[in-house]
């Protein structure tokens, strides 16, 4: 791989750094716009400045600091501060229920996150004092925007912190850990490093046609790899402005666009499709729109067809990437044929495939995991990141045509069957389960659970849903589906052959 400083891929200086210019140069631009508050650069760095302080003054550098928020402003007060104190932050979708929290903070050692009271009817803060009730070494617990109930207010945090010398990490250091869904049904911390954020914000701005002044639309969760880089890096690095969405709505959206002359949109299949629609019943083409970025699960090549000649001035195309490799292909731009058909050409990243499986490295990688052990099965000796997925090469760009993993993807959402089995399996009724993704028009996939049941007529998707909800599952993981079964086919190892129930429920020919 060439070396990543010599083509400023990487560099010395870290985004604390990159706060300070901004404000210093431009302190009233306006870097994030959340309804009716619009933050400017130098109102950011004063208040994550504030921030980082108190947390210095908490715990020391390099802690994880933890926030599950909504697309809010905060967020990005945390994320900065975090940055200018030499803490490594850790973002968690607000959709985590109990059983997924407390491993996460337990996992990454929280030494404190940040939650909303309520957010989407949900009771943050009641959630909070169950989970940590049952850590041994539990995380402060900040609330923001609501009644805190025994926690620590979020404005508490800004009454004069004493002042504190701010640690200053080097631009290889770790600055982000982020779960992603896997197999084993472990979620998996991914490592990032100023330098490999870095990197994939340079990509951007060298292949989405961004320039200073653009304007991001982002309704995507900024604890996935996606959003957060838009809402909180991109506006510092390529002096763009982030407008943010709590809560995905198409009309809304194409009102705020419309409103703010937003450039750039990024999202899975569902908020295409939904844009696409909400826009033709506004009668509008969305003028501004410059890019349009469309990945995370299937991308029909029609879909990508219809918006591209619906918003005539927008170029829309597929991607492909993963929180390891973010943004692995930069789509094709350029190139509206291969942009429908295709899921891009690679950027930065070098991509091999190996007996049909893509494989990927470049200077936006992980710099590890967590655990060093999930590396053997993740990174071939080359260095690689082994995906899982299943590609051919059409051209130079690459098609991604199935996935070699089980991982389940909704709206952009991962979903390891295998964690759903395990707190399934012996359940009353369930003498045996599989659970498997099939195509979904709306979601892209649905998580179908093919159940073999001790009795007739065996369990349904209320009982699954009753069994989940009561252990703290989050709602996106609960099977949409149930099919009951005789016997899962299995090869003569015993092992489940899932390919071949997909098959089954698709009507698909199977070797």
């Amino acid at each position: 791989m060439p070396d990543p400083y010599a083509r400023g891929l990487w560099v010395r200086h870290t985004l604390a750094d990159t706060l300070r210019d901004a404000a210093r140069e431009t302190p009233d631009r306006v870097v994030l716009v959340d309804g009716t508050c619009r933050l400017s650069c130098a109102t950011l760095l004063e208040r994550a400045t504030v921030l980082a302080q108190a947390l210095t003054a908490r715990m020391p550098a390099g802690s994880v600091v933890s926030f599950m928020l909504p697309n809010w402003h905060e967020a990005a007060v945390v994320y900065l501060g975090a940055a200018l104190a030499g803490m490594v932050v850790n973002p968690i979708l607000p959709s985590m229920r109990d059983h997924e929290l407390r491993f996460l903070l337990d996992d990454v050692n929280s030494r404190m996150i940040f939650v909303p009271a309520r957010f989407r009817d949900h009771d943050h803060a009641a959630m909070l004092h169950r989970v940590t009730t049952a850590l041994d070494r539990p995380p402060e617990v900040v609330v923001v925007r609501g009644a805190a109930n025994g926690h620590t207010p979020y404005a508490t945090l800004f009454d004069d912190p004493p002042p504190c010398a701010l640690h200053s990490p080097g631009a290889d250091e770790v600055r982000m850990v982020m779960y992603t869904s896997g197999t084993t049904g472990r979620p998996k911390g991914v490592l990032h490093s100023h330098n490999s954020i870095h990197a994939l914000i340079c990509q951007l701005r060298d292949h989405w046609r961004v320039q200073p002044g653009d304007t991001f639309l982002v309704p995507s969760p900024i604890a996935h790899i996606g959003g957060s880089i838009y809402a909180f890096e991109c506006p510092l690095l390529l002096g763009t402005t982030a407008v943010l969405m709590d809560r995905w709505d198409a009309d809304e959206a194409v009102a705020l666009m419309t409103a703010e002359h937003c450039t750039h949109m990024a999202g899975a299949t569902p908020f295409l499709e939904q844009l696409l629609a909400a826009a033709q019943r506004a009668g509008t083409r969305l003028p501004s729109l410059k890019v349009f970025i469309c990945g995370g699960a299937s991308v029909p090549p029609s879909l990508i067809r219809h918006a591209t000649d619906y918003f005539e001035r927008a170029a829309v195309s597929r991607v492909y990437g993963s929180t390891e490799v973010p943004v692995t292909t930069v789509g094709a731009l350029d190139d509206a044929e291969h942009a429908a058909e295709s899921d891009g050409r690679p950027g930065i990243a070098d991509i091999r495939l190996v007996d049909g499986e893509i494989r990927a490295r470049g200077p936006q990688m992980l710099v590890g995991y967590l655990h060093p052990e999930d590396e053997r099965e993740s990174l071939d000796a080359d260095g690689y990141f082994r995906t899982g997925d299943l590609g051919r090469w059409d051209g130079d760009h690459l098609v991604v045509t199935g996935r070699a993993k089980d991982l389940i993807i909704r709206n952009g959402e991962n979903i390891s069957p295998k964690e759903i089995e395990d707190l399934l399996a012996g359940e009353a009724g369930i003498a045996e389960i599989a659970v498997v993704g099939l195509p979904d028009e709306r979601t892209g996939e649905r998580a179908c659970a093919v159940i073999v049941p001790t009795e007739r007529p065996g369990p349904d998707v209320g009982d699954l849903a009753r069994v989940l909800r009561a252990r703290g599952v989050a709602t996106f993981k609960i099977p949409e589906q149930v099919a009951i079964w005789d016997a899962l086919p299995r090869n003569d190892a015993g092992k489940v052959l899932k390919h071949r129930i997909r098959a089954v429920l698709t009507d698909r020919k199977v070797d």
